[in-house]
């Protein structure tokens, strides 16, 4: 398998962003991220598509969309909708009907920040998910980082403090969005988790001081999709996207926090009876299966890294300071990994993987 980095859930000047697909690209490039998928809101934007580069590096930037019901007040229930082609947006209106017509053109849906809370102090309305009634989607975004920033506003000093310090701002996904796909995940759901960046690069201005929240460069540095694709990308637009939307589709990817430290190399797999499963795999419970996880190789700068196997919701197993973890079971359901490190003198989600879904014998 291969290994790419995506960034997700971004905003051009065809909605509420601040820059072209153009400099979004521009971006990436310089932060090294391989793919960038932009979701401008009930917008979809064709003809921008395709390979950017400078010098010897390209960046992949694809284009999905954010789709919520414009007339609903206040506008809560958001959609991001990957690889269907073509505009979604007059579904809006009826979510059964706008889930289906993602399905039926073969495209992906992720619920969209599930909690992001509303903030007074800067006038932000509560936008969380609320349709956990429906069926259909293909899973969740299980960090957004807007949000979490969202959430820290308190009062405009607050505001004002991390606009300047965007470093100290990311601890991890709510845990009651952890909940919650755990629930789901336990009731035999499966939901692919994904991680987003819910990019504006928003211009805010406190009397003299004007700040920038946060340059799109920022985002892509900090939380991402790390993708396992089957081959590697060859550049060519159609056979890359239909990969990497397979990827997406199987849950064959983690979220990385790759601001204090890079997750690029991160593996979970699962030894069973002759069968080897990964992220998204089922493996039989039949003779016991083993789970191995290997965290990226430390560095100097590197702390000490929690790691955890999670059982819907439950803590498995705990590893402290440790690169390679095992761990043996015959007990079927859906597991999980976290790791978390140190950084800034808290405690901050670093990896969060996606399931290996072990069948009862």
């Amino acid at each position: 398998m291969y290994e790419i980095s995506v960034n997700l859930h971004m905003h051009t000047t065809y909605s509420d962003g601040h820059a072209t697909h153009s400099e979004i690209a521009q971006s990436a490039l310089r932060a090294g991220i391989d793919v960038v998928i932009v979701t401008d809101h009930n917008v979809y934007v064709e003809g921008v598509e395709g390979y950017y580069s400078e010098g010897d590096r390209r960046v992949l930037l694809l284009v999905g969309e954010e789709i919520h019901d414009q007339k609903r007040l206040p506008q809560k229930s958001h959609l991001l909708v990957f690889g269907a082609g073509r505009e979604l947006a007059t579904l809006a209106w009826n979510l059964n009907l706008l889930l289906e017509g993602v399905r039926q053109a073969g495209g992906l849906s992720f619920i969209a920040h599930p909690v992001d809370p509303e903030a007074p102090a800067v006038g932000e309305d509560d936008i969380s998910w609320v349709d956990w009634q429906e069926d259909g989607y293909n899973g969740l975004e299980l960090w957004n980082g807007l949000s979490e920033f969202k959430s820290l506003l308190r009062s405009k000093l607050h505001a004002l403090y991390y606009a300047y310090n965007p470093n100290r701002i990311a601890h991890g996904p709510f845990p009651q969005v952890l909940r919650r796909w755990d629930e789901l995940l336990a009731s035999g759901r499966r939901i692919v988790a994904i991680g987003g960046s819910d990019a504006h690069a928003l211009p805010a201005r406190m009397g003299v001081l004007h700040r920038v929240i946060f340059p799109y460069e920022f985002h892509f540095r900090a939380i991402n999709t790390h993708l396992l694709i089957e081959t590697p990308i060859s550049g060519e637009l159609e056979s890359d996207r239909r990969l990497i939307y397979d990827a997406f589709r199987q849950g064959r990817l983690f979220i990385g926090y790759d601001l204090p430290a890079p997750t690029r190399g991160f593996l979970f797999l699962a030894n069973g009876y002759e069968q080897i499963a990964q992220m998204g795999d089922t493996i039989s419970a039949s003779r016991g299966v083993t789970f191995q996880i290997r965290l990226p190789l430390p560095t100097v700068a590197t702390p000490p890294v929690e790691c955890r196997l999670v059982r819907h919701g439950q803590v498995i197993q705990t590893w402290n300071g440790q690169q390679y973890c095992a761990y043996t079971t015959s007990q079927p359901g859906a597991y999980r990994v976290e790791a978390y490190l140190d950084y800034y003198r808290r405690r901050r989600g670093w990896i969060f993987s996606n399931p290996i879904y072990v069948r009862g014998i």
